[in-house]
């Protein structure tokens, strides 16, 4: 008898059903939901044979602890052919319990389901939402999909701007914690993409800066008009200055429009294709091993072909890892657009300096108002002094993430 085989004579009455954490599990069902394949691991943890298995709907493992809210948002998720992961609490047939994270992967006539088992605080933090959540759906009789917006609620509660965020970052935390535990190395391409995460979000404060101070100088152009207005009545040297400042800082707008605040802006596909990216390799390493748990398990597994659920496996972990080489390959060029939109907005930059030096000279010529003016001097010389430390900032995180993306 194997050393698993005597495990399952040993499966506890109550609680949780063992499940390993070097173990990992899968399961491929049609567009339905109805189970067509699996791994041992999965008939072995969900205490079911076969037979009762292959043909049913997945259902049969749901845990009624489960808000129907999460699978309204996992089933919305992957009909629009997009991955998701989750924490979900499932039921065995003989009533315990496991947790597990789980991937769900749209493939060829179906889905892919890949576990691996939890230990991150944040699980913890998550069956506490859960229960609230479950407890919500129950005395406010909600939809499952009002129930997915609270999720939302939930998860942006948490810091996260969006469920893929959420996703991104918790598959990998779950990844680091079952290395840290299994004495393994830490993963050097997962750091690798957390570390471009941190300097994304470092981008993202620079953004932030960037739209303070460009809300400020909108107060510079309106003032020098103002001083204009008394000093030059017909036009003259300061109103031209005025309306040229006026022009640069509206071309200033634009390029800050198109580069940082836009929803389609490098900054913003940054993110996105790193966060994507970090969700593809976590993926990437549990189909991976999936395919070589199935191959080490060599058991019959019903009307289970092994070698074509390897074959499943694997070209769905390539396909991913092709998808995560093309993410590194945008992320790399976009960041290399925010280093060449820097030197344009430094040339911007000149034409400012240009402008307050010409507001100097003239302002020393002025008998009255010459205070007025100066203090909008000091005005632009401190906007065009944070705008190019802000600059320098910005240039140095979006190198940082092209080498790390390359």
């Amino acid at each position: 008898m194997s050393h698993i085989e005597r495990r399952d004579l040993l499966r506890p009455a109550s609680g949780e059903a063992p499940f390993n954490l070097d173990e990992v599990f899968f399961s491929r069902t049609d567009e339905r939901g109805v189970i067509l394949a699996g791994n041992f691991v999965l008939r072995r943890v969900a205490n079911y044979e076969w037979s009762e298995m292959l043909g049913a709907p997945h259902k049969i493992i749901r845990h009624p602890d489960m808000p129907k809210g999460v699978f309204w948002l996992l089933w919305d998720t992957i009909k629009r052919g997009k991955p998701i992961g989750a924490y979900v609490k499932n039921r065995a047939k003989d009533g315990l319990y496991y947790w597990v994270y789980a991937t769900v992967i749209p493939c060829e006539g179906g889905y892919i389901s890949a576990r691996i088992k939890p230990t991150s605080a944040t699980r913890d933090v998550v069956e506490k939402a859960y229960a609230d959540l479950r407890q919500r759906e129950t005395d406010e009789n909600l939809t499952p999909e009002q129930s997915s917006g609270i999720l939302l609620d939930q998860v942006r509660s948490l810091g996260f701007p969006d469920y893929s965020r959420f996703a991104a970052f918790t598959l990998s935390e779950e990844l680091f914690a079952r290395d840290r535990k299994l004495g393994r190395p830490e993963d050097k391409r997962l750091t690798r993409f957390r570390r471009m995460l941190d300097l994304a979000d470092g981008l993202k404060t620079e953004t932030a800066s960037l739209i303070y101070d460009f809300d400020f100088s909108g107060i510079i152009p309106h003032n020098m008009r103002v001083i204009a207005s008394r000093l030059e009545p017909n036009g003259g040297p300061i109103s031209t200055l005025s309306t040229n400042y006026g022009a640069m800082s509206r071309e200033m707008s634009t390029w800050f429009e198109n580069n940082v605040t836009g929803e389609n802006s490098d900054f913003t596909t940054i993110e996105h294709s790193i966060i994507d990216s970090i969700f593809l390799e976590s993926t990437v390493r549990i189909l991976t091993e999936c395919s070589t748990q199935l191959h080490s398990e060599r058991r019959k597994l019903g009307e289970v072909k092994l070698e074509v659920e390897r074959d499943h496996l694997n070209k769905l972990a390539e396909d991913y890892r092709m998808k995560s080489i093309g993410g590194q390959t945008r992320v790399g060029k976009e960041a290399k657009r925010i280093g060449d939109s820097c030197k344009t907005m430094e040339r911007f930059m000149l034409g400012l300096s240009t402008t307050r030096v010409s507001c100097k000279i003239e302002g020393a010529r002025l008998k009255k108002d010459r205070e007025s003016l100066s203090e909008v001097i000091t005005q632009l010389n401190g906007f065009q002094q944070r705008i190019r430390e802000n600059l320098r900032r910005i240039d140095d995180k979006s190198s940082d993430i092209r080498m790390l993306a390359s």
